[in-house]
């Protein structure tokens, strides 16, 4: 069985509408938007990305996440710490939470868009019913890293107290931010239509082979 592109046909991204690909890019004839066969240069866009993402990961543990101000002295916490002071007090289903959505979901994307990445590019036991349930998870996963980012302007917003005690957010929230962003950016930057493409010239070159 032919597949939609080698029958020629492109999906347009904007209407939905199934489109006879002459050229690209290609008129919609629907919507009269253009669009692409497969989006161009995805493999790049996502690598990119997903080391912009990995750079501001680090920082982003690294620097303090929240600063807490007690009779003007500040007290600086990073994820780590700030998760370490949670175990301490017994808090320990805040800990876990703060601990997955800072540390565990990000390395997890990160991670596996790497692995996406690198099964296109190679097609080293490529399987894309399996590749494409962990692409669509990890775009899944992308907006509940932003949880600890929302805990700490909780706190900020309810646990200010004037000039006893305040809380501010510290750099860190920055390039946590940023590492969420970047990382949304890589999922929607990859293509999963091309874990299927690459299976299916694993298969003809395959049949190829055995003369089929």
């Amino acid at each position: 069985m032919k597949t939609a592109k080698e029958l020629g046909l492109g999906l347009c991204p904007k209407c939905h509408k199934v489109n006879t690909m002459h050229t690209e890019p290609m008129q919609c004839v629907r919507c009269h938007g253009w669009f692409y066969q497969r989006n161009r240069n995805s493999l790049q866009y996502t690598l990119a990305w997903n080391i912009a993402a990995l750079l501001a990961f680090i920082p982003a543990n690294l620097y303090p996440i929240m600063i807490i101000y007690s009779l003007g002295i500040g007290d600086e916490s990073t994820i780590l710490s700030g998760i370490g002071q949670f175990i301490d007090q017994g808090l320990y289903p805040i800990a876990v939470i703060i601990f997955t959505a800072s540390i565990i979901v990000p390395l997890i994307k990160i991670i596996g868009l790497f692995v996406l990445v690198y099964k296109v590019h190679t097609g080293v036991r490529l399987k894309p019913t399996k590749h494409s349930k962990i692409y669509y998870m990890l775009e899944f996963l992308g907006p509940w890293s932003m949880l600890d980012v929302f805990v700490v302007a909780l706190l900020v917003a309810v646990v200010e107290l004037g000039f006893v005690t305040s809380v501010a957010a510290g750099p860190a929230i920055n390039y946590f931010t940023m590492t969420v962003i970047f990382t949304m950016i890589a999922a929607n930057s990859f293509d999963p239509r091309l874990l299927w493409d690459k299976k299916l010239k694993q298969q003809n070159r395959h049949a190829e082979s055995k003369g089929i």
